[in-house]
């Protein structure tokens, strides 16, 4: 099942063009990256929701495969890069990543870098390659 419905693509597409504009807007009004949010940048649930399935979307395209799987709760998560797979007893991958949503739209946006989120605390990462930092931003 993919992470954004058929139907949602280009409503997805403009949410996540409109949040990586407003946040480059927001920088350069002088708003510090890891303040960020949706909230800041007047974006509503709704569109911060397909913005991330949108960019979730370009990441599974990007680096297919089955090893990592990336969690952006509530809104959505996806599989990626070649490597081994969940064991047929645990659909769970080796490797897993979990960000916030505000977390994964600066990462996936380019506001911010992997290494100041993670030094922030702001990613949850178990296994070997728990570092996006080649395939960010998108």
């Amino acid at each position: 099942m993919s992470v954004i419905l058929e139907r949602d693509i280009k409503r997805g597409q403009c949410a996540w063009q409109f949040w990586r504009e407003s946040a480059i807007k927001a920088l350069g009004n002088g708003i510090e990256a890891m303040q960020i949010n949706s909230n800041i940048l007047n974006i509503s649930l709704n569109d911060e929701a397909l913005a991330v399935r949108y960019s979730l979307y370009l990441l599974e395209n990007k680096v297919p495969g089955c090893a990592v799987e990336v969690r952006v709760a509530p809104f959505g998560a996806v599989k990626i890069l070649e490597g081994p797979a969940s064991d047929p007893h645990n659909l769970t991958p080796p490797d897993v990543i979990e960000l916030e949503p505000k977390v994964w739209l600066r990462l996936a946006s380019g506001v911010t870098k992997w290494h100041q989120e993670q030094d922030f605390g702001n990613i949850s990462a178990i296994g070997e390659r728990d570092d996006l930092s080649d395939i960010l931003p998108l």
